[in-house]
């Protein structure tokens, strides 16, 4: 009887020790793997409720410690608006052809504050949370968000102050008070957005937080908080017309003066930039969008090394 030729040799099957077929079979994953950004979106959204109760105890919290607690969130900024006052409206004049200076003045300190307060408290959003970031598993950009609300809620309650200055200096009630609405929430989303870039930024250099107080203080001065933006593009025309224009493109400007024209009644429409509703929403659009995919794109790496 003839010997059978034994059968041509199987090509080997996956090996059974191979980490990544194990992964396959169990369907592992890699942990603190980046999602996707629809998943990652959707993971967002499915913790709005933490985003909103850990903003609220962070605001709680703020002046736990001082003895007149939450009037601060008020007096800080009458504070600052008061300085400013005296500095800019009495020293150096400023004041001087600026109608409702005072309601003109203290709407830009409270507006400029939000953003201001916002990219300040996204500098520290990851490294100032490291317990937080490699305890639990939640979308860090959670973080951020959270730290924008917080201003955002510190805003709404100080403008209580804000509608009582507008009322004892004459300025009447108006339609055009809805518009702040809008303006109010175009800002968010920009804030928001900002404090994710340098939310990224101070995860891996903390020290951006030590350099942002004096970026911010230059962004002030040129953003018209204390002085007619308007008249000081007036005046000195002959400015470099890219100078002009940055000016009069400058995204707190934007929305400090959108505020103005919706909350003050002698801040007319030909104080504001050419299609300053564009502006304002192409900003928030560039800063909200841009900014949360470029923090999304190093979700993997917060909290490590």
């Amino acid at each position: 009887m003839l010997d059978t030729p034994p059968p041509a040799s199987a090509s080997p099957g996956p090996d059974p020790t191979d980490p990544a077929a194990l992964a396959a079979r169990y369907g592992l994953t890699v942990s603190g793997a980046r999602p996707s950004l629809p998943a990652y979106v959707r993971q967002l959204w499915a913790r709005r409720h933490f985003v909103t109760a850990f903003a609220t105890a962070k605001l709680t919290a703020q002046y736990s410690q001082a003895k007149l607690g939450q009037v601060w969130q008020v007096a800080t900024p009458l504070l600052n608006a008061a300085v400013y006052y005296f500095v800019f409206g009495v020293l150096m004049g400023t004041s001087h052809g600026v109608p409702d200076y005072v309601p003109f003045l203290v709407t830009g300190v409270f507006v400029w504050t939000f953003t201001q307060s916002s990219i300040m408290a996204g500098t520290r959003a990851i490294s100032g949370s490291l317990g937080l970031v490699r305890a639990l598993h939640f979308p860090r950009a959670a973080l951020p968000v959270s730290y924008a609300l917080q201003q955002l809620q510190q805003l709404l309650f100080s403008m209580v102050a804000l509608v009582v200055i507008l009322l004892g200096f004459g300025v009447p009630v108006g339609p055009s008070w809805l518009l702040a609405v809008p303006a109010l929430t175009l800002q968010f989303v920009f804030n928001a957005g900002v404090a994710m870039v340098v939310a990224r930024i101070g995860a891996k250099t903390p020290d951006i937080a030590q350099l942002m107080p004096f970026v911010l203080r230059t962004w002030m001065y040129a953003s018209g908080v204390m002085w007619s933006l308007d008249r000081v593009l007036g005046d000195h025309g002959d400015m470099p017309r890219v100078v002009l224009l940055a000016l009069e493109c400058n995204p707190a400007a934007v929305y400090i003066d959108l505020m103005r024209f919706a909350l003050i009644d002698t801040f007319h429409g030909g104080q504001l930039p050419h299609h300053v509703w564009a502006l304002a929403a192409g900003w928030a659009l560039l800063a909200g969008v841009g900014g949360f995919i470029w923090f999304w794109q190093a979700e993997e790496t917060y909290g490590r090394g």
